[in-house]
């Protein structure tokens, strides 16, 4: 049984213009993307299964946030039109996780024939090139 939304989309167009600039945007954050995405099929009707399906996404981040968790998903959209939150790394910090993904682990005598997250989060932080940092955020 498909799991319905928990909340229902009504946009305006100001914000299905914005919703779907940053759903074509390929400078953003990918959860910045996925998100609109997300909040244009939920406003066409789409259950969260639907949802998922179609962006390739685990159900329970589908539409309206992990368990319907946003009361409004446009007034989620709202809130990040009226912040705009910083980078929480600087761009040489991405540069320089993405060159050590690249590199070899035999390189940074790591006893492993090539990176797992897990793995190269640890490496960041025993490096000291951030005292913390999940690996999620590796991963993404």
């Amino acid at each position: 049984m498909p799991r319905k939304s928990l909340c229902a989309i009504v946009l305006s167009e100001e914000e299905q213009k914005e919703l779907i600039r940053r759903a074509s945007k390929h400078t953003l954050p990918y959860f910045k993307v996925a998100r609109a995405k997300m909040i244009l099929l939920a406003a066409q009707g789409l259950d969260n299964d639907e949802i998922a399906t179609r962006l390739d996404t685990p159900v329970k981040l589908s539409a309206c946030g992990a368990n319907g968790s946003f009361e409004n998903a446009s007034q989620g959209l709202r809130s990040d039109l009226d912040r705009d939150a910083p980078w929480l790394f600087p761009p040489e910090i991405v540069i320089q996780i993405k060159a050590l993904a690249g590199e070899l682990p035999s390189t940074h005598h790591a006893p492993i024939s090539r990176w797992s997250i897990s793995d190269l989060g640890r490496q960041v932080r025993q490096s000291g090139l951030m005292a913390t940092i999940s690996d999620n955020t590796i991963w993404r």
